[in-house]
Parts: structure tokens; sequence; C-alpha cells
């Protein structure tokens, strides 16, 4: 009888001898491919998240200080340091100086690592441009270094940092502004991951630094123009102390303020502020003081009188511009004051026994009217009072409505304390730090500060 047949089953010829090398059952499922991918993409997306996230926040300072304190929190977190140090060198150091800032070092640290011969640091060969450190330089064992500068190695144990990165901060539009170094405790580096990415930081830093150098050069440039504006020094006349206190805007404003002898012992005070920034409301302000002190020596006893001829010019050369002023004439044997106003904040007297504002006329601006005049106003200071003039950018720059400027002002006046209401500067400094607890340099203000105090003995 012959062997019975194995059943067919489609696909499959029952007849195939079944291979002896037939491979074991899998256990473990291998992971799809994609998996391996979306990995990938997943970390990709979270350091673009988080380097988008910090340059956000260097987009977001405004000032050369608070740039380079972004960069070198920012470096540190991306390279896992806990310590590091920038030095920035921009090329004209005479707008803007050379720069060394420290994270997690004091001031004596700073020292310590200044005394170390600037090429035998990595921070001082990046800075130099040796070839090779243009991606920047790694040091992953200063101690396991046989080549490392004696007197580096005494700071570095000093210190307690064995390892540093570091970064040149440069691009090629801005070229080399400086560099940074990153300090390790144990030794050690960064990833080929971490490296990527605090170049690419501190590529678009550099660009960030030089656009607020270029910034800080044109302030600067700006302050000194204005200063220059300006009286160099205040006249000593007997009977009266003067102190004055300006700051201009970040774009430069138009905001001035004179004090200038006049004949038989007389003094003339005037503030005033032009409208709009920049070198056009400058070059008004130039113009404007130096014609109310021509004005002021010719009819310096009748402020009308001042006042009018002033507006006269400004309306014939300048019609387009209006500006604010006040002048008061002086005469300090006798304590007697004579002002007018155009458009401006009313002067505050301050005393032992008062703090008020000076009861002026209401009046139009400088070229508002076709034929400006007001009448004067006089009144007599006490014995040990200070009259206060000032514009209106001190009362903008709080940021309050000018009611409530105008009741700060006030209240930071009364608070002077009594030991420093005989010295104007005292009473000056007082003023500003009270309206301005943040500073009348702040960069977020356009508006100028000017304060003129007059002491009367």
């Amino acid at each position: 009888m012959s062997a019975p047949h194995l059943p067919k089953v489609a696909g499959i010829d029952p007849e195939v001898p079944v291979s002896t090398h037939t491979a074991a059952p899998l256990r473990e499922v291998p992971a799809a491919p994609g998996a391996f991918i979306q990995d990938r993409l997943a970390g990709w997306v979270s350091d673009l998240t988080t380097l988008h996230e910090l340059t956000e926040r260097l987009a977001s300072t405004a000032t050369l200080d608070a740039a380079l304190n972004e960069l070198l929190h920012a470096g540190a977190a991306l390279v896992g340091a806990r310590r590091g140090l920038l030095v920035l060198e921009p090329a004209d150091t005479t707008a803007t100086p050379s720069t060394t800032l420290g994270l997690g070092l004091s001031h004596a640290d700073l020292g310590h690592i200044e005394t170390v011969e600037r090429g035998a640091t990595a921070l001082g060969r990046v800075l130099d441009g040796h070839p090779g450190t243009a991606d920047g330089l790694t040091t992953p064992d200063l101690f396991g270094d046989p080549d490392l500068d004696p007197r580096h190695r005494e700071v570095a144990t000093r210190l307690g940092y064995a390892a540093s990165y570091a970064l040149p901060l440069a691009s090629e539009a801005a070229g080399r502004l400086g560099a940074a170094v990153w300090l390790y405790d144990e030794p050690g580096e960064p990833s080929e991951k971490q490296r990527h990415l605090v170049g690419l930081y501190a590529r678009y830093a550099t660009e960030h630094l030089a656009r607020l150098t270029e910034l800080e050069r044109a302030r600067a440039d700006v302050a000194t123009v204005a200063e220059e504006l300006l009286p160099s020094r205040l006249p000593r006349i007997p009977g009266v102390q003067l102190a004055a206190r300006h700051r201009t805007g970040p774009r430069g404003g138009g905001d001035w303020y004179d004090a200038l002898p006049l004949p038989d012992h007389a003094l003339g005070l005037a503030v005033g502020s032009v409208g709009g920034s920049g070198p056009s409301a400058m070059a008004a302000m130039g113009r404007m003081r130096a014609s109310l002190r021509a004005y002021a020596v010719m009819e310096g006893e009748d402020p009308v009188a001042v006042l009018s001829d002033l507006e006269l010019l400004l309306r014939l050369t300048e019609p387009a511009r209006t500006a604010t002023a006040l002048f008061a004439y002086c005469e300090p044997a006798a304590r007697k004051v004579v002002l007018a106003g155009a458009g401006h904040t009313p002067p505050l007297v301050l005393g032992d026994r008062r703090c008020e504002f000076v009861e002026t006329t209401l009046s139009a601006p400088l070229g508002m009217l076709a034929c400006w005049e007001a009448p004067s106003v006089e009144f007599s200071p006490a014995p040990g009072e200070t009259v206060l003039l000032y514009t209106d950018g001190l009362l903008r720059r709080t940021g309050d409505a000018m009611d409530r400027a105008f009741a700060r002002l006030h209240s930071a006046a009364a608070s002077v304390p009594k030991a420093g209401r005989h010295d104007p500067d005292a009473v000056a400094d007082h003023v500003l730090r009270t309206m301005l607890p943040d500073g009348p340099a702040r960069t977020d203000s356009t508006e100028d500060v000017v304060i003129l105090a007059a002491h009367f003995d």
C-alpha cells in the first residue's frame, strides 16, 4: 500500500522539505524604523525650542551690560557649566571700552585670572585669534596637561576649576568682538551637540552685541553733544548757590537750562524744551539758548520782553517748531525774582516753612500764537529757601498723569531732609531719586530731564 499523501494547502508545496536551518522564532518585535526618526525629531525640536527661548530673552535686552549677563548665563546652561568669564574687546575701544564680566566669580577671582599671562589661557588664545580657535577651544583636563602654565595651574587650583571651554564672539558681519570661557569644577567637556548649540547662540549674540555697541556709541555721542550745548559751569553770584542736573534721552532731546550773570550782580535763570527729538531738536535747543542769552543781556530785567523776542525769532526762523521756556530775573541781594513763562511748568519754592508751586499766569508755548505775551510774576524767596526750576520731562518720566506727577514732585520736594535743604545739590539729587527711583538714565524713556536749583542765602 502506498503512503498517504499530505493534504495540499494553497501556496504551500508539501513535497518541499523543511530546512534544518530555520531561524528561531522571534521573541521581541524590533522597533519600527519610524520610532528612531521620531526620537531624533523630538530631540531637534527640543533643541530648537531651547535655542529660540534663549535668543528671545537675549533680544529683549536693551543695554550692553544686560546682554552680556544674559549671554554668560545662557552659555553656561547650554554647555553645562556653573561659572564663566566674558571679555568684550570691540575694535574701537575709545567709544566702547573693553569690558570684563564674570559669572559666579568675584572681583578678586577675576583679578587672580588676570594675573595669568594672556597667551597661557584658552580665553586669551581665542581672543587673539590663534589658529584652530575659530570654533572654540576645549581644555578637558587642565591638571592633566603637562604644558600648563604654572601660574595658570596655581590660579585654577585656588579657584577650583579643572576644565574650560572657550568660544569666540565673532560673526562675518560684526567681526570679532571678544570671547567667553565657561569653567567646569571637574574634568570634562561639552558634547558635540552642546558645542553646536552654543556656537549658533554665540553667533546670534555677537550680532546683537554689535547692534547694542553701536547704539551705546550713538548715545554717548548724543550725550556729549548735548552737554556741549549746555553751560560748562554755573556762575558764582553772591547770595545764591546753584546746582543743575541734566539727563539726555537716548535719541537726544531739546530740554535745556541756563544760568548767566547779568549787570548789577543780577542773575538770569532759564529752562526750556524744544519739541521733537534727535539732532534737529538738539540744534534748535542750542540756537534757542544762545538767542535767549543775547536777549537776557539786553533786556533781562523784563522777562516778558525776553520771551517775546524769543518767540518772534522762533516764528520767523522756524515757523513749524514749538517750544516752552521760562526765564527768571533774580536779584539775590534783594531776594527778588521776576519771571515769565511760555507754556512751561511752574517753579517750586522749598524752605523750612513752605513747599509750594509759584503761581504763574497761564500762557501758550512759543510758536503757538501769532503774537505771544503774558504778564510776569514777582515773588521773594525767604532766606534759606530754594527755587526749583525743571522741565516737563521730569514729570513725564514718572509715567503718571500730569496731575499725579505734580503731586509726586511736591511730595518729593517736601521730603527733602532738613539737613540738606540748604544745599542745592542735595535738593536736586533727592528730588531725582524720589521721582525716578529706577534712575534718570533709563533707556526705555525718550524724555530729557532737567533740574535747576537756586538756593538763596
